[in-house]
């Protein structure tokens, strides 16, 4: 990186990787809990895994984000789905193929895999 034009072209490169556009339109949010017990439970490759799947489908109306802590650290790794006009769902002890298939169903098709669920964890 020599100039404030290469700069620029990593930081959009960036940004049309976690699907963060200015211009898109209102849609679904996935975040993935990446505090620390999350990281050491493996969020990091379930949330590139959904950005990748993302990304490969050309979804422009979901974005990808990471947070801290979201409280059960005993079901991590956790990611949610923020859908306009309908319920999060939080999904737990994900993975990068589960996640993949979490996008595939319930953002794509718009059915919820409710096996992956935090209500269905402890049965």
């Amino acid at each position: 990186m020599k100039t404030l034009a290469d700069l620029e072209k990593i930081k959009n490169k960036t940004l049309d990787k976690m699907n963060i556009r200015a211009d898109r339109e209102e849609g679904i949010r996935i975040v993935v809990g990446m505090a620390t017990c999350g990281i050491a439970a493996g969020a990091r490759p379930v949330l590139n895994a959904v950005s990748d799947e993302v990304s490969k489908r050309n979804l422009k109306n979901v974005v990808v984000s990471q947070t801290g802590c979201i409280g059960v650290c005993r079901l991590e790794p956790i990611m949610e789905v923020y859908a306009p006009g309908k319920d999060k769902v939080t999904y737990v002890k994900m993975d990068a193929e589960k996640a993949v298939k979490v996008v595939a169903e319930h953002i794509v098709n718009n059915r919820p895999i409710k096996e992956y669920t935090i209500g269905e964890a402890d049965k």
